[in-house]
């Protein structure tokens, strides 16, 4: 595949230059995050933002409207950037309910030794932005998010590779994860060419290392709620993944916390429910059905303020995401309803309706 552009995805060394201002995002492998670099998020946004963190779909976070010196000096202080060389690159999802509730696996640990890895191999700093890894517990939900390459655990000690999301047949142990999904990152490195993902080659299968292999199955994916009561466990979904850095510290106040791929931050050690609300911390799962990009005034390309529009919509029973333009910036990977602005309305599913029809629009097509 040929490129005109290099990649530009952003990070906090090399920050996006968007409509309201230089945008920086902070990886956080596996969406853990503790409650110390909470705080340390929510100062630097209140010192250094908009006064917001905004959460992403690869469970990383965002800072909007960054201005003055001093945001990575904060930030790798706090642990947050161990190694500014591989900054961009440390994108890894791990089922984010793992060891918490349900799952054949535990793969918490498995992205945070990922993450020591990556960073202790030079030769992968040089990876695109794009790439991503990730560790699926085995219920099937990271394992949607189309990661480049991802472990999924079959049993509790064994799992098989897959690439772009498809089952390559490559089993391999628990205990030998990291090192194959670091085999096919490097192979990768080695034959992209202009590739920024792995289904751009030609034959991504060429990248797996040796090891025994099966009859490549279907398994069907799933994402679990991660928003309302979860066992001893408590998820909240901040609207349209936005965080105030007063939100940031009550979440903080409860403990350590993942960051999910839906814009939903998870609280494993439980946390005060009526101090959430008064927070305005939601706790009802139907509250992230809706999603929208940043849009209008924020960004550039988009063609409407989107997430003005989206507030007036109410949950049909099935997941719709707003956009401003056809980049669809921040769109789920599952199904759902895809909203696009267009010449003065937008486009439901392809078909075109006034800013003011969109919610009947979405109606009827919750009762068809």
């Amino acid at each position: 595949m040929s490129r005109v552009r290099a990649d530009a995805c952003p990070g906090v060394f090399a920050v996006h230059d968007a409509a309201d201002g230089p945008l920086a995002r902070v990886r956080l492998p596996g969406g853990v995050v503790t409650a110390e670099r909470l705080r340390v998020l929510a100062a630097c946004t209140e010192d250094l933002g908009d006064g917001d963190v905004h959460l992403t779909s690869r469970g990383n976070v965002q800072l909007r409207g960054v201005r003055g010196e001093g945001l990575a000096g904060r930030l790798g202080a706090a642990g947050l950037l161990p190694s500014p060389s591989h900054e961009r690159v440390r994108n890894v999802l791990a089922s984010p309910l793992s060891g918490i509730h349900g799952g054949l696996a535990d793969v918490r640990e498995l992205a945070a030794e990922l993450d020591r890895e990556l960073c202790a191999k030079p030769a992968l700093a040089g990876l695109p932005g794009r790439f991503l890894f990730a560790f699926d517990d085995g219920r099937g939900d990271v394992a949607g998010e189309g990661a480049d390459v991802c472990w999924r655990a079959v049993t509790s000690s064994s799992g098989v590779v897959l690439l772009a999301g498809t089952d390559s047949g490559l089993v391999v142990p628990r205990a030998g994860a990291v090192s194959s999904l670091l085999t096919v990152a490097q192979a990768f490195a080695d034959a992209r060419g202009a590739a920024w993902r792995i289904d751009e080659l030609a034959d991504p299968s060429a990248l797996l290392p040796d090891g025994p292999r099966e009859v490549p199955q279907v398994r069907s994916n799933r994402a679990d709620p991660t928003v309302g009561r979860i066992g001893q466990a408590v998820g909240v979904a901040p609207r349209f993944g936005r965080l105030t850095a007063g939100q940031l510290r009550v979440l903080a106040d409860f403990g350590d916390a993942v960051v999910t791929p839906w814009r939903s931050v998870l609280l494993p050690g439980g946390a005060d429910v009526e101090r959430l609300h008064e927070a305005e911390l939601s706790t009802d799962p139907s509250s992230t059905e809706i999603t929208a990009c940043i849009g209008a005034p924020a960004c550039a390309k988009s063609l409407a303020d989107v997430r003005a529009d989206a507030r007036a919509l109410v949950p049909v029973g099935a997941r719709v995401h707003v956009s401003g333009c056809s980049r669809r910036c921040g769109r789920p990977s599952g199904t759902h309803h895809d909203v696009v602005a267009d010449d003065g309305g937008y486009r439901v599913d392809g078909r075109w309706t006034p800013a003011s029809g969109l919610a009947d629009a979405l109606a009827r097509k919750a009762r068809a």
